[in-house]
């Protein structure tokens, strides 16, 4: 079984595996196929590599917390094409693990080169593609591989999951439906907004991208970030918002700060009369009150993007009350899913992950799920 994973890992100086969500992720499909009799073909990419082969990004750092997580030892073979992945695959037992070498090692993975592709299927005789992380990539071992494999290619247990999630919020009958959109710009948005618009009952706003549409309304937000360029876009996604019968909701207090610093001099103010010199770091009080009764009265609620700085500790509040308002809101029987990268991290570094239904593994492939694109991973799979 030739299976892709996302074992796209951060790595410390030492090249330890620092976040292990990833391999933790995919340990379910492996462990079936493994304990099921099957012989797993492990194939993934690291890092940025250029130019060829480089020692820094080789998957050989990800076997020892991969073999801890699966309770198995793992093999390694240091290509990912050729005799030498041949040999290994012919001495392979039944249930054996074997990890394949970088495939970003070879610039026709990025490429999508179907020769490339074509040399990668002959290490299996099967193709489960268990990479939601790279699904939105039409990349030789994501999409163009599974041209050989026309009937025996399916998704794994995670990529089904995270199909299963998203299409629930999109395409679900249960309401209302909530979704939380934050971040620091509009412009990275607008498309997840403006599909949004089209499948949800509400709609709330928050981080610094709220204060393009606060400016755009005539607020005054001091020195907090607003891209100019885009105040007539974010009046319009309100006006089909409210065309629509959808609601959207915008902070109307936040926590202003003196400077970009943990330690600057802080106070709460209504979100359109921010003084000169002063810039919105997170929402406040009223906002979280606001957010948080609309969030615990859905049936089915996305978070995409923190309230605020939450890496700061000062500005953390409002980031954390939205998630334990999500909590809340899972206790009550709706279903929660946390997509995209600083979401992620947000409820990983509050420890919280456990209280929603659900937390996406896929940054990029998640944005654009969102936005309505097919992703070239997933729709090799379903074509068949």
């Amino acid at each position: 079984m030739l299976i892709r994973v996302d074992f796209n890992v951060p790595l410390n100086d030492q090249f330890e595996v620092t976040d292990d969500t990833r391999i933790r992720a995919a340990a379910k499909t492996i462990l079936k196929i493994s304990q099921d009799g099957g012989k797993v073909i492990l194939m993934s990419h690291l890092g940025r590599p250029k130019g060829g082969p480089d020692p820094k990004f080789s998957m050989q750092h990800v076997i020892k917390k991969l073999s801890e997580i699966i309770v198995k030892p793992v093999t390694f073979v240091d290509d990912c094409i050729g005799e030498k992945v041949a040999n290994a695959v012919e001495k392979m037992n039944d249930g054996d693990v074997l990890l394949l070498e970088n495939l970003r090692f070879y610039s026709e993975e990025e490429k999508g080169d179907e020769f490339f592709a074509g040399q990668i299927a002959e290490n299996g005789d099967c193709y489960i593609n268990d990479a939601f992380g790279t699904a939105h990539r039409a990349h030789a071992s994501t999409a163009i591989i599974a041209n050989f494999f026309p009937t025996d290619k399916y998704f794994g247990y995670l990529m089904e999951d995270e199909v299963k999630s998203i299409d629930k919020v999109l395409h679900s009958n249960e309401k209302p439906v909530v979704a939380i959109v934050g971040g620091s710009k509009v412009s990275s948005k607008i498309g997840i907004i403006e599909n949004l618009i089209q499948k949800v009952d509400a709609i709330i706003i928050g981080g610094g991208m709220a204060f393009t549409f606060i400016k755009a309304q005539g607020g005054k937000v001091g020195s907090s970030l607003v891209e100019e360029d885009r105040l007539e876009q974010a009046l319009s996604l309100m006006t089909t918002a409210k065309e629509r019968g959808v609601k959207f909701l915008l902070p109307t207090d936040a926590l202003v700060a003196d400077r970009f610093a943990n330690d600057a001099n802080t106070k709460v103010c209504p979100i359109d009369a921010i003084e000169d010199g002063w810039m919105g770091l997170d929402i406040a009080p009223s906002s979280i009150a606001k957010f948080s009764k609309e969030i615990e009265a859905a049936r089915i609620v996305l978070w995409n993007g923190p309230m605020g700085v939450f890496e700061m500790e000062t500005f953390a509040k409002g980031t954390k009350a939205i998630a334990e308002a999500l909590g809340r809101a899972t206790e009550k029987g709706a279903f929660t899913l946390v997509g995209g990268g600083d979401s992620v991290a947000a409820i990983n570094q509050m420890n919280m992950a456990d209280e929603v239904s659900y937390v996406s593994t896929g940054g990029g492939a998640m944005l654009e799920s969102l936005e309505g694109m097919e992703l070239p991973g997933i729709a090799a799979i379903r074509t068949k």
